[in-house]
Parts: structure tokens; sequence; C-alpha cells
């Protein structure tokens, strides 16, 4: 789904929000649910940047899968290891899904900021 701004959404599932603390000691004293079906408008919608060493995995990725065949051994030894000295970024990266996050003003009137986009499905 294209996340837009103004567009009506419905929470996907249950999200659990946190404890709410009080007092010196730290009691808690509840815990926030917001329940799959609840409505709303997106208010924003935020695109996640990629890291500096994601761009340059895909750009190495890119070089050695279009003319790695064509590299003098060395040089393509060299390039696999850089490859994969940035893999554990790339793996972090895809594992974060998709990146793009939205702000939606829910119809009670809360409003959850940073909501991936794969909890929201559209109305």
């Amino acid at each position: 789904m294209t996340l837009e701004e103004g567009r009506r959404v419905r929470l996907a599932e249950d999200l659990g929000i946190g404890e709410a603390v009080a007092g010196e000691l730290g009691a808690v004293v509840g815990f926030l649910s917001l329940g799959a079906g609840l409505e709303g408008t997106v208010e924003r919608v935020t695109e996640l940047p990629e890291n500096e060493e994601v761009r340059e995995y895909q750009r190495l990725k890119g070089l050695f899968d279009d003319y790695g065949h064509t590299m003098p051994a060395a040089s393509r030894e060299q390039l696999e290891a850089q490859i994969a000295l940035l893999e554990p970024e790339w793996a972090a990266y895809r594992e974060r899904g998709s990146g793009v996050t939205a702000r939606v003003r829910w119809d009670n009137g809360f409003v959850l900021d940073g909501a991936d986009q794969d909890i929201l499905t559209p109305l």
C-alpha cells in the first residue's frame, strides 16, 4: 500500500503502546493498547533514509553484478571483501522493512507517530 496524506486507514492489528508510570517509585499504573480496526487519517508520511553504508553496498553490489566477471581476480576479490564488510548493514536495513512510517490521527483523538505502514490498511 502506498500511504498518502489525508488517506483514511484502519489499524490492522492490536498495538501496545507502553506503560504509564507514576510516582517516585515508578509504579506502573496502566498500559495503553490501540485495538485492531481503529480508523483514522494519515497526517504525514515519512520515508526513512538509507544510510551511507546501505547506499555504498547497493553501489558496490551493482558494480560486482554487472562487471565482476570482467575484473581481474585481485580486483574482484577486493570488491567481494568490501561487499562482505557492508552486508550486516544491508541485512539490518532489509530487516527493518519498508522504511515508510506515518503519523495517524485516530478517530478517538489519539495520534500515533512513526507507525510502520505494514500495520495500516487502506479504507
